[in-house]
């Protein structure tokens, strides 16, 4: 039997992500979607296109939650899209509602699922997900340190002319203006950034980094980013699926790691079928880590900004 992945937002995030998770024939997906049509529309157009990818999958739309049930994975994605001009703190108020709304219908048809949370401000939409579920915090999950971290590789491997093959990178903290690139973990080929590219190009590509998103908004001029994202929650939910004990960058609530606690803050995590497996703590500079605290607390100011 195959699993079971229930995606909440059949808008540009949620519908990329489905199309990727089809086209891999991972699972079968259902796109719920409170605007009459638009979930079931593009359901249908995914899964006419599977005879030619030679994938078996189902895809179902529905704007109720009744075809969710036994979901394996729940990734949320719903909530009101960043315009131009506005920060990822102006959505928390907004859009904690929805997230809270969708939580709590997708638990209740699927208690035992894992979250993975989308919507912004990410690490505060954690929060929503993690009181409205009661999961432990194994079960949720936010997508930002992926995307962040494939950002980040993009602009190194263009800076060099290398393969992004060649490229890995690791990005921390908070999604958003407060995120923790680390060139000094970030290799191409096995060698440092660090060895390959002066002081002032890093922090160069590091900014880029950190307004990725903003940069794509305001290139777009309405609505955000959505193909890197769709297939950063893909990775994510081929690492549970498959069980594949991966070492990724996600949100998780953290329990005194890195010397943080109670909040979801981005961090090296390694992704089994149970979710959360463990939090990997790597040895942090004084720089590095009054960065990554930083960030915690751009985080708490979300968090305490919660209806």
């Amino acid at each position: 039997m195959r699993k079971k992945v229930t995606i909440v937002g059949a808008g540009n995030v949620g519908a990329t992500t489905a199309h990727w998770l089809a086209a891999k024939e991972l699972a079968d997906v259902v796109l719920v979607d409170v605007i009459e049509g638009v979930p079931q529309g593009k359901a249908l157009d995914l899964l006419e296109a599977m005879p030619v990818e030679k994938s078996d999958v189902s895809v179902v739309g529905s704007n109720d939650y009744a075809p969710t049930d036994g979901s394996d994975i729940v990734v949320i994605t719903a909530g009101f899209p960043r315009k131009p001009g506005m920060s990822r703190d102006d959505l928390v108020r907004a859009n904690a509602e929805i997230v809270g709304a969708a939580t709590k219908e997708a638990v209740k048809r699927s208690p035992g699922c894992i979250l993975i949370v989308v919507t912004n401000p990410l690490d505060a939409m954690c929060e929503v997900a993690r009181r409205v579920s009661g999961f432990p915090r194994e079960r949720i999950l936010g997508m930002a340190g992926v995307l962040d971290s494939a950002r980040f590789c993009a602009f190194v491997a263009m800076e060099l002319g290398v393969s992004v093959d060649n490229v890995h990178a690791f990005v921390l903290g908070g999604h958003g203006d407060q995120m923790v690139p680390l060139p000094r973990y970030s290799t191409v080929a096995g060698i440092p950034i660090t060895e390959l590219l002066d002081a002032p190009t890093i922090a160069r590509l590091v900014e880029r980094t950190a307004k990725g998103g903003g940069e794509i908004v305001n290139l777009l001029k309405a609505g955000s980013a959505y193909y890197a994202p769709g297939r950063s929650i893909t990775e994510m939910v081929d690492a549970i699926l498959k069980d594949k004990h991966k070492i990724l960058p996600c949100a998780v609530y953290l329990q005194g790691e890195y010397g943080i606690r109670d909040l979801f803050i981005g961090v090296p995590c390694r992704l089994g079928s149970g979710g959360l497996e463990k939090v990997l703590e790597i040895r942090l500079t004084s720089e590095e880590s009054a960065a990554l605290h930083e960030s915690a607390e751009a985080v708490k100011s979300l968090v305490k900004a919660l209806p």
